[in-house]
Order: C-alpha cells, then sequence, then structure tokens
C-alpha cells in the first residue's frame, strides 16, 4: 500500500495508432520532439516530471518574493545544512544551472575531470570548459550478466591510470554521481564514497558529488551495505555527502520539485567565487533563477526525500516495473536503480548495430505502440562513449501507478515480439554540440 493518496488529477489519453505514427514521424523520430499532449505515459525523465505533495504546495503560498536576501532562501539554506551538510548554497534554476555555476569555477582549457559515469549535461559542462571528461566505471559497470550490489561505483584503479597519463596537476576534480545514472542508475557503496574522497585528496583534487539521487542511493547503502542496516536514511544520506567538497544538485530529482536546483560548496573562497558566476548566469545569490515560492517547495521536499517510506516506495515501484518487463522476455538491466528501469535494446534487436541506433528504434517502437516516451541513453546520446545501448524508462515521482506500468510491459512485449521487423535509423540533422544531439537531432528510418 501506497503511504499517500491522489489529491488532484490530470487526464491522460491514449492518441490512435495512426496519430502516433504520423506524430512519430513528425518529430523527426526523436521522443524529445513529441508534445506531451501527444504522450499517454511519460517516462522520458524522472526530472521535474513528479508530483509535489501538500506541504510542498502550501509552501508556494509562503514564497518570498524578495530579490536578495528572501527568507524563503534562508529556509532553503537551513534544509540543505540540515540534510546535506553544507553551509554555502549557490541556488539554480536546475542542476545543469549548478554544473555551469562549480565547473565555470574549477576548470580550465586542458583540464581532465573523472567520473564514475558523466551525464549528458555534466559530460557538456565540462567539455564546454574545454576540459576532458574521462568515465571510471568499475568492471561490470555496463555487462547486464555483471553480479554486484555496487556497480555504479568508482573506480580509483582506472583513475589512477589516467593521472599517470596525464598527471595529477591536470585532474582538479572528481566527481561521483549518485546513483549512476548513466550506468543503469547503479548505486554507489559508502565506501566507494570515501575511497574516492580519498583519492581526490591524494591527488588534491576537489572531490564533487552529483547529488541529484543521493536519497535513493542512501536507501541502497542501507538495505545491502553492512553496517548500515540500522542507520536512519537521513544519517546514510548526510554521511555519504560528508565526504564532499562540493555539490551539485537538480533539486526535480530528489529535491521533489518540478524546477530548481543548487551548487553547495564548503570552502568560502569557492562559494564567493561561484556567487559571481552565479549572478552572470542564473540570477543574484539569494535566488539563482528560481521564484522565491519553488525556492520554497524545494525546502520541504528535500526533507521528505529522507524521511521513510517515501524512498523504499520508490524504489519498489521501480523494482515492480522491472519484474513486469522481465515476465514479458523483455531484457532489462537487474537488479533495477532506484529511479528507471533500463531496456537493453542492442539485446533486443541482434539485428540492428550500433550505429544505427537500436535504443533510439527501441523509443521509437514503444511511442509508435503504445504512446510510451522513454529516452536512449546509448550510441545515439553518447557518440563516443563505449557503453551498451541502453533505453532508461525512467518513473516520475509519486505520479503512475500498477495499471500503467502494466501498460508500459505490455507495449514492450509488444514490440519485442515484432522484434524482427525493425530496421535502423540514420540522422538527418544535429546540433554542432554532440554531446547534446539527442535532445534535437532529427531522423529517419533506414
Amino acid at each position: 500500500m501506497r503511504s499517500y493518496k491522489a489529491k488532484m488529477v490530470e487526464p491522460i489519453r491514449l492518441p490512435s495508432r495512426e496519430e502516433r505514427s504520423r506524430n512519430l514521424a513528425a518529430a523527426g523520430y526523436n521522443a524529445f520532439n513529441l508534445d506531451a499532449a501527444e504522450v499517454y505515459v511519460d517516462l522520458l525523465t524522472d526530472s521535474g516530471t513528479g508530483t509535489m505533495s501538500d506541504a510542498q504546495w502550501a509552501a508556494l503560498v509562503r514564497g518570498d518574493e524578495a530579490y536578495a536576501g528572501s527568507k524563503s532562501f534562508h529556509r532553503l539554506a537551513a534544509a540543505v545544512d540540515d540534510v546535506m551538510g553544507f553551509e554555502h548554497v549557490i541556488p539554480t534554476h536546475q542542476g545543469r544551472g549548478a554544473e555551469n555555476v562549480l565547473y565555470g569555477s574549477l576548470l580550465e582549457e586542458g583540464d581532465v575531470v573523472l567520473n564514475n559515469t558523466h551525464f549528458d549535461t555534466t559530460r557538456a559542462h565540462v567539455v564546454n570548459q574545454g576540459a576532458a571528461a574521462v568515465d571510471c566505471p568499475v568492471e561490470g559497470a555496463w555487462d547486464r550478466s555483471a553480479e554486484g550490489d555496487f556497480l555504479g561505483n568508482f573506480s580509483v584503479e582506472r583513475a589512477r591510470g589516467v593521472v599517470d597519463e596525464v598527471g595529477a596537476e591536470r585532474v582538479p576534480v572528481v566527481v561521483l554521481t549518485i546513483t549512476n545514472n548513466s550506468a543503469a542508475g547503479q548505486p554507489v557503496s559508502m565506501a566507494n564514497v570515501r575511497a574516492t574522497a580519498e583519492f581526490a585528496e591524494e591527488i588534491d583534487a576537489a572531490f564533487v558529488i552529483d547529488a541529484c539521487r543521493f536519497a535513493e542511493n542512501a536507501h541502497f547503502i542501507r538495505e545491502r551495505e553492512s553496517g548500515f542496516e540500522d542507520r536512519t536514511l537521513a544519517a546514510v544520506a548526510r554521511e555519504q555527502l560528508s565526504y564532499a567538497d562540493a555539490v551539485t544538485m537538480s533539486g526535480k530529482k530528489d529535491g521533489l520539485v518540478n524546477i530548481g536546483g543548487f551548487a553547495a560548496v564548503r570552502d568560502p573562497d569557492l562559494a564567493e567565487l561561484a556567487k559571481q558566476r552565479a549572478i552572470l548566469y542564473e540570477g543574484f545569490p539569494t535566488y539563482g533563477g528560481m521564484a522565491g515560492r519553488d525556492l520554497e517547495a524545494l525546502a520541504v521536499g528535500l526533507r521528505e526525500a529522507v524521511e521513510p517510506p517515501y524512498v523504499a516506495e520508490r524504489v519498489e515501484q521501480v523494482a515492480t516495473l522491472g519484474e513486469l518487463l522481465s515476465e514479458a522476455d523483455v531484457p532489462v538491466v537487474a537488479p533495477t536503480g532506484g529511479h528507471a528501469v533500463y531496456v537493453d535494446a542492442g539485446d533486443l534487436f541482434p539485428g540492428i548495430p550500433p550505429e544505427e541506433f537500436p535504443g533510439q528504434r527501441l523509443v521509437c517502437e514503444l511511442y509508435r505502440e503504445g504512446g510510451v516516451r522513454t529516452v536512449e541513453l546509448g550510441s545515439f546520446a553518447f557518440p563516443d562513449a563505449d557503453r551498451p545501448d541502453y533505453v532508461r524508462l525512467a518513473l516520475p515521482r509519486r505520479t503512475y501507478w500498477r495499471e500503467h506500468l502494466e501498460h508500459v510491459a505490455g507495449t514492450a512485449a509488444t514490440v519485442r515480439e515484432r522484434a524482427d521487423e525493425y530496421a535502423g535509423l540514420e540522422i538527418v540533422s544535429e546540433p554542432p554540440m554532440k554531446e547534446l544531439r539527442h535532445f534535437t537531432a532529427e531522423l529517419r528510418p533506414l
């Protein structure tokens, strides 16, 4: 049983199959180009698509819209300090704003950034600063047959190899993404957080945690790592962040809001640099691109995110979708992570080579067959990365019910049954920055 009930609903409609086929062609076979009204079950992302609580809606009313020094900012700063343990907070319009503010303050041309796995906007912000983004996943991170409780971990061994090659002076930042979104949403252990922090200190690099799913990661630590089963979720969540010098946060994930984010740091000098950059790109440092009402909702959401049973129910729903897909013989990464189920499109469509984007073809057919919108995180989204052609089915928080999950699984089963009928895709147009091409590029069937 869920620990909440619905107080507001939104009607949704499943367009006819003919409509869906026309919509797909008009969108250039890119689900990002579809209108939301054309989608039945939207699993494109869990970023900002969830349902806020009544306490968050109530908080909106007391938003202080003062340009500087608003009461709402101070309430957010207090929540960040209490929940995450950081004194200096620079609000931004969302997570990529936090990446811009922080990495623009830390990186220079020719630098190298190490990460367990860079996500798309993180990689793009690193590249935009003239730096190189290098992934250091553990062995088996992208192997669906691999076993392990924490396949999202950072490989210190791989990172040392990079440092030996380029020199420690060229690696000013080490990043840990929790959970590891690009590696099928797999969690990171507390032991690995500590080891990564020690490695960063050893090479005199700033240790940054991408904390957008920090509560989900803490849940996995409590469930899977010895010594944490009797700790509160809030205590585990705070400890995993205590080893970092800074965090970037998309409030649209474990902040449980529809917009907003922040960078938080320990060093007051770095905080001042980030604030000045925030003024240029985001807004005054006490609102940072957010309205006061959004600051208020985020302050409440951060506290709700570490309260049971929210996270347990959240992770359980993702696991349920994974089980339904597995029962339909759809190849998924197991065990599932905290925010999404990842389907192996390369396995589902063995006749479509990576250069013809089997993952993007799966995205298209899930929409055509059932109005389900998802996202490809393989050769189309990451053109220069050697990783499998996964498709992510990201569940919005507190939004869908089991019947929606059953519809998704039934749709995927239909696609699997017709797998031999599909050909690959080719790109017709794409933006100049290839790291972001999957957002707007258009394709056509071969």
